[in-house]
């Protein structure tokens, strides 16, 4: 099994997270997102996504991308290790919700290519960038911790007394909120979840700074 990863990408850092739930073994190839103009734009790269985007999968002589659907494959084709979904229809569907929050809502506002964007061709220094992300992520974490009021009733995760497909996408969006200088102290229920899951091997080992390629 190998990732194609680079150690900051959010979507990458969910899948290490889900390997190491899963507790499989894997190989790292690391693409550097800023290096050489992108290796994601290499030709050899746009073979296996042509999206240009990290990360990809490759297992069982098959090549998966889109980090979600990634880790839902993990789920399916290993069963016999932890489960990130649970296979109650309603809880199921609760937890994908909380995750696509994440996903679909925060993640594309402020990632690499949209934050380059607006510098190269909106001409944004680098507060106007600051204050785009500090204000979506912002929205998107409130939103978040709300819904979190609605579906946790119990438990120190996001839904429960065990890490999800939830916890596997707000880890990794809190890490890249606080780079940018957004702190989550007035959020106690992402808070509660970020501490629980800081102590779990699996998301402690799939952290940037325990990567290969880290910088």
């Amino acid at each position: 099994m190998r990732l194609y990863t680079y150690f900051r990408s959010s979507a990458a850092y969910r899948v290490r997270i889900a390997l190491g739930l899963k507790q499989l073994d894997w190989e790292a190839v690391p693409v550097h997102l800023l290096r050489d103009g992108g290796q994601q734009h290499s030709e050899a790269y746009k073979k296996k996504n042509p999206a240009e985007l990290v990360p990809v999968l490759e297992d069982a002589g098959q090549v998966f991308t889109q980090s979600l659907a990634i880790i839902e494959y993990l789920d399916e084709a290993y069963p016999t290790t932890q489960a990130l979904l649970p296979d109650d229809p309603v809880a199921r569907a609760h937890i994908r919700g909380l995750a696509l929050q994440i996903a679909c809502d925060i993640h594309p506002l402020n990632n690499l290519r949209v934050l380059q964007y607006l510098e190269k061709n909106a001409a944004w220094d680098t507060a106007q960038r600051q204050e785009w992300y500090l204000h979506w992520v912002g929205t998107g974490l409130e939103a978040f911790e709300k819904q979190l009021a609605v579906y946790n009733t119990s438990g120190e995760y996001c839904y429960g007394s065990q890490p999800t497909l939830a916890d596997v996408c707000l880890i990794p969006q809190v890490f890249n909120a606080q780079r940018f200088g957004y702190a989550i102290d007035h959020l106690p229920r992402v808070a509660q979840a970020v501490q629980a899951c800081s102590q779990l091997p699996a998301f402690i080992q799939a952290e940037p700074a325990q990567q290969m390629d880290a910088e």
